[in-house]
């Protein structure tokens, strides 16, 4: 029976890395990619305690140590303990992965008779998550825990932080990832196989995309919060929600697909199941429109909103005769670093907003960038494939075979990639905009090609700035 429906690669591959273990792997990948992000901005000087208002022990900042003329400096403590709880989480997937592979030898005949091992590593990693005892990073796992129980459960009148955007952003990544948690446990139950997904032919064909779609009303919500905020006067986070409306049709009408096979078998015959392509039908047509819209309106809003970049705005015509007004007044007080990313000449910008300059911004970026100028294009170009590709992925077949595909599971890291060079620039944006609210009387950049980059000046050269 499984030959009919699985080719040997694929019954190969589902047998040495099984669903549950997949997502296990996954979900690793999202910790590591955390780690890094954290690592990475605060290596770039951004300060993104203070931007993301994150709970840290300033007196446990590290301190240099020298061993035998070399220069070791630990780890922060802002990602230090999310890479060792990385180690860890990987360390144990790793042992669980290579019992059972040792158990199942290989032959896709033991591999439900073992299937409760990747059950077992997985409940275990969960106790440990919400363990009430001071064991294993109780802090970091609390800090983790508050924020899904704060953008999950807050109520329509509390206050939308930054750091739960970031996380609700990262979460709706996990999207596929979680409706594959959902097929996992259905895998896991007796009477089913890890090597094939089980048949959801009753009300049940709905529960997984409506599961897919948790992360996305988590952010539908917290855009609603944001623009029925009493101090909020801008219609921005109205348009924000419609972003993530646009998901819902693109899940449900993946899962309307069983309905477009069906009736096609009827017309075509048994081989239609085996043509990915349906557009004869109207609901296939549907699914690909709404797929289409969902992936250009992110990546716009992605390019435009997210990482305020000027490429793809419509209100340039603001302003008369071409002219550009300057950047306001900017200085970064908390961050790190008090060298520039690019030495060349460093100026004094004058401090009336009214002044305008006719130089254009390069590519169609921003006034001040705080990464190397050839970041920017890379990322929204990356950015647009893997918007497309993700968007895609979400609108295929939830019940077909491509689910345990290895192609799929690259999609879902490619996705995860994605989102981690996404928080970057996020950060790094809205880093900007909070030192552009609270400008200090001058601001020093490095003008290199046309284009400002922020030198953060440090403390001592502040206070005589300010003086």
């Amino acid at each position: 029976m499984v030959h009919d429906v699985l080719d040997d690669d694929e019954i190969n591959y589902t047998t040495a890395f099984p669903l549950p273990f997949r997502v296990l792997v996954l979900a690793g990948i999202g910790i590591l990619g955390w780690a890094t992000n954290l690592h990475g901005l605060e290596a770039f000087g951004i300060d993104v305690v203070d931007t993301m208002e994150l709970r840290v022990d300033i007196n446990q900042r590290p301190t240099s140590i020298r061993i035998g003329g070399f220069t070791f400096t630990p780890p922060s403590p802002l990602y230090g303990p999310v890479y060792r709880i990385s180690a860890a989480y990987f360390g144990w997937c790793f042992l669980s992965w290579a019992i059972y592979r040792y158990a199942t030898d290989g032959n896709f005949l033991f591999i439900d008779v073992f299937g409760y091992i990747p059950g077992v590593s997985a409940l275990l990693i969960l106790f440990i998550l919400v363990c009430p005892y001071n064991i294993f990073y109780k802090h970091e796992r609390d800090k983790f825990l508050h924020t899904i129980r704060r953008c999950v459960a807050s109520s329509m009148d509390s206050p939308v932080y930054f750091a739960d955007i970031v996380f609700a952003d990262i979460f709706t990544s996990f999207a596929k990832v979680l409706g594959d948690v959902w097929l996992s446990l259905r895998m896991l139950l007796p009477g089913n196989s890890l090597l094939l997904p089980p048949r959801e032919d009753t009300m049940l064909r709905w529960l997984l995309p409506t599961i897919m779609c948790l992360p996305y009303l988590v952010r539908f919500k917290q855009c609603v919060v944001e623009y029925s905020l009493p101090t909020n006067a801008s219609r921005r986070p109205l348009y924000n929600a419609l972003k993530y409306a646009t998901s819902f049709p693109v899940i449900f009408l993946s899962a309307a697909q069983r309905i477009v096979e069906t009736d096609l078998r009827e017309e075509l015959g048994k081989d239609v199941s085996d043509v990915a392509w349906h557009g004869e039908h109207p609901l296939f047509r549907l699914w690909l429109l709404s797929a289409a819209i969902n992936s250009l309106y992110s990546f716009w809003w992605d390019v435009t909103n997210d990482w305020g970049m000027e490429l793809l705005k419509f209100n340039e015509a603001e302003h008369s005769h071409g002219e550009r007004p300057l950047p306001r007044r900017l200085v970064l007080p908390h961050l790190h670093s008090g060298t520039p990313l690019m030495a060349t000449e460093v100026r004094t910008l004058p401090t009336p907003r009214q002044l305008h300059s006719t130089r254009k911004h390069p590519l169609g970026l921003r006034p001040i960038l705080l990464y190397p100028l050839p970041v920017y294009p890379l990322l929204m170009f990356l950015n647009l494939v893997l918007r497309l590709t993700w968007s895609i992925k979400l609108s295929s077949h939830l019940h077909s075979k491509s689910d345990g595909s290895i192609t799929i599971f690259f999609l879902e890291v490619a996705e995860i990639v994605r989102r981690w060079m996404w928080v970057f620039i996020r950060v790094e944006w809205e880093t900007i905009k909070r030192a552009q609210e609270t400008a200090s009387p001058t601001v020093e950049v490095v003008e290199e090609g046309g284009y400002e980059m922020v030198q953060t000046p440090d403390a001592e050269d502040v206070r005589i700035l300010s003086s």
